[in-house]
Parts: C-alpha cells; sequence; structure tokens
C-alpha cells in the first residue's frame, strides 16, 4: 500500500465507512417503514371491503386505526424530509469547501515533496530547551533530523537528508523531539501545509484532496493560507 492510499488517516477511513453503513441503516429502515405503510394500507381497504354491513368496525376502534395510519404516514413523510435536508447539507458544504481548492491546508497528514519546501507547523513543549524535526519517508524510515527554534512560527524542510542529499519525491511524515535536560522529553507529530486540489462528499463526509492524491477530512483542517508565492 502507498502513502497515497494511506495518507487519509485511520479516523477519516472510519467515519466515512460509519456514515455509509449509517445511510445504509437508514435507507433500509426507511424502506420497511414504507413497505409497513403500505400493508397497513392494504389491511385497512381490506377490512373495509369486506366488514359486514350489519356489523360494521367500531367507531372507536376505526378511530385508532386511523390514528395509526396517520402516525405512520407522518413518520415516512419525516424520513423523506430528513434525506432531502441530508443531501441539500452534504450540497451546501461541498460548495463551501469548493473555495478552499487552491488554498493550502494545515493538518497533521504526512506532506507531499516534489522539490518545493514543505512548511511546517511546530508546536514545542513550553519547557522545552531545544528542539528537532525528525523526518520519515513512507515507510517509517528515519531520513533526517535537524534543530530548529522552540518556538509556534512555521519552519521549512527543503526535502534532503542529514548529509544534504536530495530525497526521492513521495510523502513525509514530521515529529518534533522536545529536549528537556539533554534527553527527548516528548515526541508529537507535526502539522503540515497541503494544497487542496479537490473537494469530495462520499456518504456525507466531506474529503479535502490534496496534491499527490492523499485525503483528509474537513474537520482535521486546523489553518487555511494562500499558498507561499501567491502571499
Amino acid at each position: 500500500m502507498t502513502m497515497t492510499d494511506s495518507i487519509t488517516s485511520a479516523a477519516a477511513a472510519q467515519q466515512v465507512s460509519n456514515t455509509g453503513a449509517n445511510v445504509a441503516a437508514s435507507a433500509k429502515a426507511g424502506a420497511i417503514l414504507s413497505s409497513d405503510f403500505q400493508t397497513f394500507l392494504n389491511m385497512m381497504a381490506t377490512q373495509l371491503t369486506n366488514q359486514d354491513p350489519l356489523d360494521p368496525v367500531d367507531a372507536d376502534d376505526f378511530a385508532v386505526q386511523l390514528a395509526t395510519f396517520s402516525g405512520v404516514e407522518q413518520q415516512v413523510l419525516t424520513n423523506q424530509l430528513l434525506e432531502s435536508l441530508h443531501g441539500q447539507m452534504a450540497i451546501s458544504s461541498l460548495a463551501q469547501t469548493s473555495g478552499w481548492v487552491g488554498m493550502e491546508a494545515r493538518s497533521l497528514a504526512p506532506a507531499y515533496w516534489e522539490g518545493d519546501a514543505v512548511t511546517l507547523s511546530p508546536n514545542p513543549l513550553a519547557a522545552a530547551e531545544a528542539a528537532f524535526v525528525v523526518v520519515r519517508n513512507e515507510s517509517g524510515t528515519q531520513m533526517a533530523r535537524f534543530e530548529v527554534p522552540v518556538s509556534a512560527d512555521p519552519v521549512t524542510w527543503d526535502g534532503t537528508d542529514d548529509s544534504g542529499a536530495v530525497l526521492p519525491y513521495g510523502y513525509y511524515s514530521f515529529e518534533l523531539e522536545n529536549i528537556i535536560d539533554d534527553a527527548v522529553a516528548a515526541t508529537d507529530r507535526m502539522e503540515t501545509y497541503g494544497l487542496i486540489t479537490e473537494s469530495q462528499s462520499q456518504n456525507g463526509t466531506l474529503l479535502l484532496v490534496l496534491k499527490g492524491g492523499g485525503r483528509i477530512l474537513m474537520e482535521d483542517v486546523t489553518g487555511l493560507r494562500r499558498p507561499v508565492d501567491t502571499v
């Protein structure tokens, strides 16, 4: 499996799967309810057609049946309305995120490097005395490690290893080592900026496609900016 396939986090894949299951369950429930509704109508029609004119259905019983008929009808209409609203909301959200295309999204997704510097967003511990960025390739192998200021200001990686050699194009993930008393006190994943090329809706879940083909959930985006060369 390539990083293009795995860049979508487990949470993203799970949410899409769960949403799809919920939609399928809702559709199945709606079909059952509609079927029950039709069955109920057929039973009422049969009852009225075949009732003994000398001994008709009791008025109170008939009123209860009509009330039940009304309740089932309202439930069917409510389900139809909810499905319509769900579709409209998905379209509206998709239209909103389409305006993000061409922007750079900040998230914990790996970054796709193909020659341009990658912007990283560190978040060091307040007590850290030093901070180092660890660069890993698609296999998780450490490819580079370099020191950065103990600051939340963005930093860049130029795509080289510790010896200055240019690394192959592809996806890379980043970690921040927080150094206290000359030891690594904590290691945290680093956010990166990725160019948004497309927005998609899958089973009601909004996904953003990044440069290189990676996908992330809309709610996983913690920041947006115009590409650096256009600022």
